[in-house]
């Protein structure tokens, strides 16, 4: 059995016979990854939600209670994908996620018209109530798979790789993931815009899917779990050389199984940050056109707020990496938890001429330390021998507030008729959080 494990890891090649640190290839194919799961971000559905609403007959309440349903039921499941990309590796789980994602595009391309077959099929008129259920039913089962697949476990399975192949070089790579994620997911609406205008919102998905057939192959030819099964170690072979001042918690005392993790504060912690970081933002940006529309500015203006944010999601990842390696990372959780704070001050003031200057900051911020916390927290303070179970496990919390965002901003503005009301929601909820933050503490 061990013989055909190192028979998989080192087939078409061995990386151990790689002229340089085979980590470094790890990174740039782990970013990739990355960027190839913004279908299944929130940042890749919003374009497509108007076109969608119109296509299937739905409501943009409805619309959101989908998103709700097949997100909060993908994280249901993410702790099971966590599990699997333990006992199979990054390379085995990587092709399957990225060969299923593909499918997912091509049935969403179709799902108005594969909802008309279904409803004619069980002999319903497609003009009842009870059409537009059907509607509801395939467009929730897409945003599950789509959500599960993309943003749930090709993330997760890309991300935790590159961190397995690093230890005291983490804070340095994740900061150059992070500008590379952070750059593409902003500029992920416009390209997308750019796809929908040159080939529609069906063909856009379609030549998406195609990608990620290319990117499947790719994954099975460069994708490794870990360096210690092909004969290396994090970092590279020879010792890094040491750097003064880094913290006692660049490394995790021990292994945490995912019961063990659950049981400390700064589990909790980190997660409970992140799950109204992912509520936060994306609630922003799947409404993020009605948003500035409520404020009286058009879809031009709200597309065009994502490319300032990303500069300052880059420096904000950049300089929290970076420091993460030198301080505690409550710090970093605090920063990102004011980054909601001022996120959700935005929404309130958008109207006031410079309103878009919060958005800009505070969206730059929580994205910035979204991509430090959620990386380095879990393989540093739990270790990574179950780091897929406990990273899935958070991710799932995380993904399942991303569901609740659209549909507690959507249900805000059917109430009052404005988003003011679930804006402050998170204003008053990052307060506590920040507060929250001085108590945290490595596990020990």
């Amino acid at each position: 059995m061990r013989g055909m494990k190192i028979l998989h890891d080192t087939f078409p090649f061995s990386p151990a016979r790689s002229p340089f640190f085979y980590g470094w290839t790890i990174l740039i194919v782990g970013s990739i990854g990355m960027l190839m799961s913004i279908p299944g971000q929130t940042v890749g559905v919003s374009v497509f939600t108007d076109f969608l609403m119109e296509a299937l007959g739905l409501s943009r309440n409805a619309l959101s209670i989908a998103y709700l349903v097949g997100t909060v039921g993908s994280a249901l499941l993410l702790s099971a994908g966590g599990r699997a990309y333990d006992r199979f590796g990054a390379r085995v789980t990587g092709v399957v996620v990225t060969l299923l994602l593909s499918g997912v595009l091509f049935f969403l391309s179709v799902a108005d018209r594969a909802t008309k077959g279904i409803t004619g099929l069980i002999g319903l008129r497609t003009e009842t109530g009870a059409a537009t259920a059907v509607a509801f039913v395939v467009i929730s089962a897409g945003f599950f798979w789509l959500r599960f697949l993309g943003q749930g476990n090709l993330t997760m399975i890309s991300r935790n790789m590159v961190m397995k192949w690093f230890e005291k070089r983490r804070g340095g790579v994740n900061a150059v993931l992070g500008i590379t994620i952070a750059l593409g997911f902003s500029a992920a609406p416009r390209v997308l815009d750019l796809f929908i205008q040159g080939n529609g919102w069906r063909g856009a998905w379609r030549v998406m899917g195609l990608v990620l057939l290319c990117f499947a192959v790719v994954v099975y030819l460069l994708y490794r779990d870990n360096p210690q099964a092909v004969g290396l170690e994090p970092d590279g072979a020879g010792v890094v050389r040491a750097r003064k001042g880094l913290h006692s918690e660049l490394t995790a005392a021990r292994d945490f199984s995912l019961n063990e993790a659950r049981r400390t504060y700064a589990f909790w912690f980190f997660t409970m940050v992140l799950v109204l970081s992912s509520l936060a933002v994306t609630a922003f940006t799947f409404h993020v056109v009605s948003i500035f529309a409520e404020a009286g500015m058009g879809r031009s203006a709200a597309v065009n707020i994502f490319l300032p944010a990303s500069l300052v999601a880059v420096s904000m990842q950049f300089l929290g990496s970076w420091s993460s390696d030198y301080i505690p990372l409550k710090y970093i959780g605090m920063v990102q938890a004011a980054g909601i704070l001022v996120l959700g001050f935005g929404v309130l003031v958008l109207r006031s001429p410079a309103g878009t200057v919060p958005l800009i900051v505070g969206m730059g911020a929580v994205q910035g330390m979204m991509g430090v916390t959620s990386a380095i927290t879990w393989p540093r303070f739990f270790g990574l021998r179950h780091l897929g179970a406990v990273s899935g496990y958070s991710m799932a919390w995380s993904v399942a507030g991303s569901a609740v965002g659209p549909y507690l901003f959507s249900l805000s503005l059917d109430v009052t008729g404005a988003y003011s009301a679930a804006a402050w929601v998170c204003v008053a909820v990052a307060v506590v959080l920040v507060v929250g933050a001085v108590f945290v503490k490595r596990p020990a």
